[in-house]
C-alpha cells in the first residue's frame, strides 16, 4: 500500500497538500483542472518535489529521499527518450545506465520490446518513430525496471483517440501482468472511465483521496463538475 500522510510540499505561491492511500495493485486516475498540481503530486511520490511536512510510505516503510533508491518507474509527457540512443539503448537503460548489458541483459530488452509490439525496430533512432511507437518504447523500458508503482504523467496526451485507447490497453495488460499499481495522470476523464478503479481528484491545492471511479463521475463533487463543463 502506498500511503501519503499529511504531506505538503511548497513551491512558491504554490502550495500542495495530501493525505490518502492506494492499495497495492489499483489503477488511479489523478484528473483536475490544468495547473491544480496533478504532475506535482506524482513529483511528490517519486522524490522529485521535496516534502514541506509530512511521509509517504510503501507498505508501511518510508520512501527513501533519493529518487533512485525509490520502487517506482515514472513515465512523462515527452516518454523521456534520448534523442542519440537507439530504441533498444533506451530500453537498456532500464537495466543499466551505463548501457554495459550482458548477453542475458539484451534477451530481456529483446523480450520487452517484443512485448510492447516494436520487434524490428531496435536500431531506430526515436526521431524515426511514431508517437504511439514511442510511448511504446518508454513502456518497454519501466517493463525492464520492474518496480512495484508505476507513475505516468500524461504520457499519451499527444497521441489520437483510437492509438489513445490501444496503449490504454496495453498499460492495462502489463499492470495485470506485473502486479504494480498505477496512478495515471489525465486531462481525459475517458482514460479513468477506461482505466481506473478509483480518481484522486487533485484542485484547491489539494489532492483528495481516491474515490471509485463510477461513484466520482455518476455523482461528481462541483470541482470535477466545473472541470467537465456540466
Amino acid at each position: 500500500m502506498l500511503t501519503i500522510e499529511n504531506a505538503r510540499v511548497d513551491m512558491g505561491d504554490f502550495t500542495l497538500s495530501a493525505d490518502l492511500h492506494v492499495n497495492r495493485g489499483e489503477r488511479v486516475a489523478v484528473l483536475g483542472p490544468s495547473g491544480a498540481g496533478k504532475s506535482t503530486l506524482l513529483a511528490m511520490i517519486a522524490g522529485f518535489q521535496p516534502l514541506a511536512r509530512g511521509v509517504i510510505r510503501w507498505h508501511g516503510k518510508v520512501l527513501p529521499d533519493d529518487p533512485a533508491d525509490r520502487p517506482i518507474s515514472m513515465v512523462f509527457q515527452d516518454n523521456n527518450l534520448f534523442p542519440h540512443l537507439s530504441v533498444a539503448q533506451n530500453v537498456g537503460l532500464g537495466l543499466r545506465p551505463d548501457l554495459r548489458l550482458t548477453p542475458e541483459d539484451r534477451r530481456r530488452v529483446d523480450a520487452a520490446l517484443k512485448r510492447v509490439g516494436l520487434v524490428g525496430k531496435e536500431d531506430r533512432k526515436p526521431a524515426q518513430l511514431s508517437g504511439g511507437q514511442i510511448a511504446r518504447v518508454a513502456l518497454a523500458r519501466v517493463l525492464l525496471r520492474d518496480r512495484p508503482l508505476l507513475l505516468l504523467d500524461e504520457p499519451f496526451d499527444a497521441l489520437g483517440p483510437a492509438l489513445r485507447a490501444e496503449m490504454l490497453r496495453l498499460v492495462a495488460e502489463l499492470v495485470a501482468e506485473t502486479g504494480a499499481t498505477l496512478l495515471m495522470v489525465s486531462h481525459n476523464p475517458e482514460d479513468a472511465r477506461r482505466l481506473a478503479d478509483r480518481v484522486i481528484l487533485v484542485e484547491g491545492g489539494q489532492a483528495h483521496a481516491p474515490v471509485p471511479t463510477t461513484e466520482i463521475f455518476e455523482n461528481p463533487p462541483d470541482a470535477l463538475r466545473d472541470y467537465l463543463g456540466g
